[in-house]
């Protein structure tokens, strides 16, 4: 693997394990802290029901865990930026436009081509197959062939 291979691998595990798994309870215990000691105890009404920390904590946890639920599935299942999200995902995945590496470059594309050349061959001796017919199927063939060797068929979307 190249330096620069693992340096931008690094980074992307670092980013996530950093997001995740320091920042985002660090952040969560920091958003309750502040409110409680901001909010809470500066209003008399408010800080008869929560007299501790520990108090607000739990009820503050047990209201948004459903509520952060909510809003995670309505914005995957109902927000148009979920779509927005996925398709800059796509148009700036270069497996999208080339084979992935495992099972799909090894194993599944040389099947197709087989299939593909094989059946090309037999709908010809059979005189089944037109000029245009022919033609799409030739197309067909050297596009698994740039795949199978490591190239891009298509090309993305630009958007901004």
């Amino acid at each position: 693997m190249k330096i620069i291979d693992l340096v931008f691998r690094s980074w992307y595990y670092f980013r996530i394990g950093y997001a995740t798994y320091l920042v985002f309870p660090i952040g969560y215990v920091s958003t309750l802290v502040t409110l409680y000691y901001l909010a809470v105890k500066n209003l008399p009404e408010v800080e008869r029901f929560f007299p501790r920390f520990l108090t607000f904590a739990i009820a503050a946890t047990v209201l948004a865990l459903p509520v952060s639920v909510i809003v995670g599935w309505t914005h995957l299942k109902r927000s148009k930026a979920w779509k927005a999200e996925m398709d800059i995902s796509v148009e700036s995945n270069p497996y999208y436009y080339k084979l992935p590496p495992g099972y799909w470059s090894e194993v599944m594309f040389p099947i197709l081509g087989e299939l593909l050349s094989n059946t090309a061959q037999l709908l010809d001796k059979q005189g089944l197959v037109d000029a245009s017919r022919k033609a799409k199927l030739e197309e067909l063939q050297k596009k698994l062939e740039v795949l199978l060797h490591g190239g891009f068929v298509g090309r993305p979307r630009l958007k901004l």
